[in-house]
């Protein structure tokens, strides 16, 4: 478009102007309705009247129509025609003002001002100018057309580098699918084999810790059954205030019963299915409680004898009461003796303890399809590695 209305403005500045006749201030696109043989209408229609009538220095058309060169409408338009630039309107009322608008002087035909003709000195600055910016424009067009040219090319060797990574992607994606299938078909018998050793190391471990709390339920219910008649009843129970259920440090017939599960006395069957689960951990604080302050005050000693002699001197014709009471009296002490003389668990003790709770070593079967996979893990990474160490040789000898 501006090569083009360039071009136009060549031909208009080097072509000979050819004069149309018409009015003062009317345009060559307008000059057919500006007729001398026929009366004028004005352009808005709004009346008609004879052509003398047209710049007579008097408005008659209301758009001013009538008065294209003179000042008499103060809504008319003049045209400059301008030959060798730019034809331009401006305000009918800037005619005859003393001041040059038009480069071609026609506005001031009759006010005595001396214009001079700027037109064509005008013409060749711009047409200069717009030769310039086509140039310019030329020039950057070039460009445009390099950088997309240079674009497309990038473009073509970045999708086909797209390409070959999908093709790349791909063929990785089907080697990682098939590893994984046989890495899963080679993990299958491992995974089998070591669940079984779990499964019964747990087994075994849950039967030794069913064995144990068996045993301490026993124990718990022969020192519980204080006269030995193969029941605990609901005042035995009492005897130990550490199971006190509502917190107020007496274990009361109710609770005792409530224990008991609402029986007066249970036997032993009962007692480790019922009772002991709901008493184990209190049962067990109040030992624990009662031993540390025995460890902490020394006892003396007494003859080895004379637990011994206690016992010689009981008769089994002695009413039930007495007995009971010697019997108390006895377990009393030997319970005392066990407390001051057990020993504190030694490190070993600990360690075989923590030594149990372990899993015990895999059977050689399992041993040997675990040892089996991680060598092929290792031939796997190694693999890896020496691949990458010859890509990196590759790439410094292409760089050499």
């Amino acid at each position: 478009m501006l090569l083009l209305y360039l071009g136009v403005l060549s031909l208009s500045g080097l072509a000979h102007p050819v004069e149309v006749k018409r009015p003062r201030g009317v345009s060559l696109t307008n000059h057919h309705f500006y007729d001398e043989s026929k009366s004028f209408t004005c352009l808005d229609g709004s009346a008609t009247i004879s052509f003398d009538r047209v710049n007579d220095d008097y408005c008659d058309c209301k758009d001013g129509s009538d008065e294209p060169g003179t000042a008499a409408c103060p809504n008319g338009r003049f045209h400059c025609a301008n030959a060798g630039y730019r034809p331009m309107y401006i305000p009918s009322s800037r005619i005859n003002d003393g001041i040059c608008d038009c480069c071609d002087t026609t506005d001031e035909y009759n006010s005595g001002t001396m214009c001079e003709n700027t037109c064509r000195e005008m013409g060749r600055k711009e047409r200069e100018a717009l030769k310039q910016m086509a140039e310019v424009a030329k020039e950057g067009f070039e460009i445009k057309k390099a950088l997309i040219e240079e674009a497309s090319k990038r473009k073509e060797e970045k999708q086909k580098k797209l390409t070959e990574l999908q093709e790349g992607k791909n063929s990785v994606e089907e080697q990682v699918e098939a590893l994984r299938v046989a890495k899963e078909a080679a993990e299958k018998p491992e995974k089998e084999a070591k669940d079984i050793h779990q499964k019964a190391w747990e087994e075994k471990k849950a039967a030794e810790k069913a064995a144990q709390d068996q045993a301490k339920a026993e124990e718990a219910f022969y020192k519980l059954d204080e006269n030995t008649d193969g029941m605990i009843s609901v005042v035995e129970l009492q005897a130990h205030p550490e199971l006190d259920v509502d917190g107020d440090g007496i274990l009361s017939e109710t609770e005792a019963q409530t224990l008991l599960g609402n029986f007066l006395q249970v036997d032993r069957g009962h007692f480790q299915d019922t009772v002991w689960p709901a008493i184990k951990e209190k049962f067990k604080t109040e030992d624990s409680a009662e031993e540390q302050p025995l460890k902490n005050t020394p006892v003396e000693e007494e003859p080895d004898s004379q637990p011994d002699a206690q016992v010689d001197q009981l008769s089994p014709e002695e009413d039930y009461d007495e007995d009971e009471e010697d019997e108390e009296a006895d377990d009393d002490s030997l319970d005392e003796e066990m407390k001051v003389s057990s020993p504190k668990p030694s490190s070993d003790d600990k360690a075989a303890e923590e030594e149990v709770e372990k899993i015990p070593p895999y059977d050689e079967a399992t041993q040997a399809l675990i040892d089996g996979r991680l060598m092929k893990v290792q031939y796997q990474t190694f693999m890896v590695e020496e691949g990458s160490g010859q890509k990196q040789v590759f790439a410094h000898r292409l760089e050499g």
